[in-house]
């Protein structure tokens, strides 16, 4: 893995107090012309990376909803509690023995948290089952999620997310697609039929009947609308996918939440089972392992440092949920909400935080509750610079303009200019009306400037990314 390290350098000081002024002028002139800020708040926090010290402030202690700059805060946490080389855990296991090829008992699969789990690795476990020589299970398959509670959204998720893949309900035994790793749903591909009036076909990942899926879609002339929908009906995991898809068009991608990861990920589990020609002769349901069972297998994730990609790059709220619930199991033995935030809090006043004057409701930022001042991540970005995972930390941000999306995550589309491309770490965050941006600038002088832009209230929440640009460039042009 290779980390890319923003290196301040030392600037004359007369050189630098006149272009903090310059900068300042600049800063409160773009503030006060742009329309699209007339009637909102921008908190803005801008510090010099080399001394920490604040060189442009404009309300950044006015307490803001943070959308996904709240991951930055849970990110911080999670290396410091639980360290770089963190791993998820699954287990297998029995209740049960072995005789003749048949186990006699119960097989459980016991979650403890892992956001990464995918088909292929139920697949793996499957195999390694039938090494055991098991061919045959006389007992029940069960899925044991008891590592954390059984509160699968956060207190401020709005229902209208319910069935998004960013809204995904919360379980310590649940299943990605793909390995961007979005826990807890499916990815829908919509592909165009052969010739006008054919259905689209449509294909799920991972292949599961865990969803049903009903096809009210029309393939049309290539000059017809490309127009899509997915709808889940709530506590349910029906999806209707409707509208038109013109021929030779190129296939429409969705991820969608499950109705109960729980479940999921042991449907697939079974399906491997079956797979691997071992059969299930009891029920499938859910419970908590006895403690007297013994482990026959253990899946262990990719580590933290590795995970921090797809949850920042590509700002994973189920990364974040999950990340909180386990630090509240790893530190107080509950993995809950209130546990986890209790911890996250407690851990941030190392970095010289004011907890005291946020208000944190989730990890993802998705909730409209949350509250930070711009200050207080501008101060978490100069303070996390000391510790032995900064180049995990910052590696894992989004980079200006790069076109890889696991480089550039939410950034690879924005500030391409040769100024800043390559030269921005920066966590996005949006939820309606609010648009933030917060991270370190390396400038043509060669300075290293960290900025925390939070803009709230606003009409258009799309148009806060160009004022965010804009203010960026203003920054690298110092």
């Amino acid at each position: 893995m290779v980390f890319i390290l923003l290196i301040a350098t030392l600037v004359p000081q007369s050189q630098l107090v006149g272009a903090e002024n310059n900068l300042s002028q600049q800063l409160n002139q773009l503030l006060k012309d742009d329309p699209d800020l007339h009637g909102a708040i921008a908190g803005i926090s801008i510090r010099s990376a080399d001394t920490g010290d604040v060189i442009y402030d404009h309300l950044g202690d006015v307490r803001l909803r943070p959308a996904s700059n709240m991951k930055l805060l849970t990110a911080a946490a999670a290396l410091s509690i639980l360290g770089e080389d963190y791993r998820f855990k699954t287990e297998i296991l029995t209740d049960g023995k072995v005789k003749k090829k048949t186990l006699q008992g119960n097989l459980y699969l016991k979650g403890k948290g892992d956001p990464t789990l995918l088909k292929e690795d139920l697949d793996k476990m499957a195999a390694d089952i039938k090494k055991l020589g098991i061919k045959n299970i006389n007992g029940n398959l069960i899925g044991d999620d008891s590592w954390y509670d059984d509160v699968r959204y956060s207190t401020d998720l709005p229902w209208s997310d319910e069935q998004t893949y960013y809204g995904a309900q919360i379980s310590a035994l649940t299943a990605s697609p793909t390995k961007d790793y979005d826990s807890g749903s499916v990815m829908i591909e919509v592909i165009p039929g052969k010739t006008q009036g054919d259905k689209a076909a449509v294909r799920v990942t991972p292949d599961t009947d865990f969803v049903k899926i009903i096809n009210q879609t029309e393939t049309v002339p290539a000059d017809g609308k490309k127009v899509i929908t997915f709808e889940r009906e709530h506590a349910e995991n029906t999806i209707t996918l409707s509208g038109t898809l013109p021929v030779k068009a190129k296939p429409e991608k969705e991820w969608i939440g499950v109705w109960e990861p729980t479940q999921y990920a042991l449907a697939l589990f079974r399906q491997s089972l079956t797979e691997q020609g071992i059969q299930v002769t009891g029920r499938i349901k859910t419970a908590t392992t006895p403690g007297t069972a013994k482990i026959l297998h253990t899946h262990s994730s990719i580590m933290l440092s590795e995970l921090l990609v797809p949850f920042m790059k590509l700002s994973n709220n189920g990364h974040a949920e999950t990340l909180v619930k386990e630090m509240g199991k790893v530190v107080k033995g509950e993995g809950s909400w209130e546990k986890g935030l209790e911890v996250m809090g407690d851990e941030l006043t190392k970095f010289g935080i004011n907890t005291k004057t946020m208000v944190l409701r989730d990890g993802s930022g998705i909730s409209h509750v949350d509250l930070v001042p711009a200050a207080q991540l501008s101060q978490l970005l100069n303070a996390v610079q000391q510790q032995k995972w900064y180049p995990v930390f910052l590696h894992s941000l989004p980079i200006a303009g790069e076109s890889e999306k696991m480089v550039g995550g939410s950034l690879r589309n924005r500030l391409k200019t040769q100024n800043v491309k390559g030269k921005v770490f920066a966590k996005t965050g949006t939820i309606s009306t609010v648009s933030t941006l917060s991270g370190y600038v390396q400038t043509n002088s060669g300075q290293t400037l960290i900025f925390s832009i939070m803009l709230n209230n606003l009409l258009d929440d799309a148009k806060g990314k160009l004022i965010e640009d804009r203010i960026v460039q203003i920054l690298a042009n110092t």
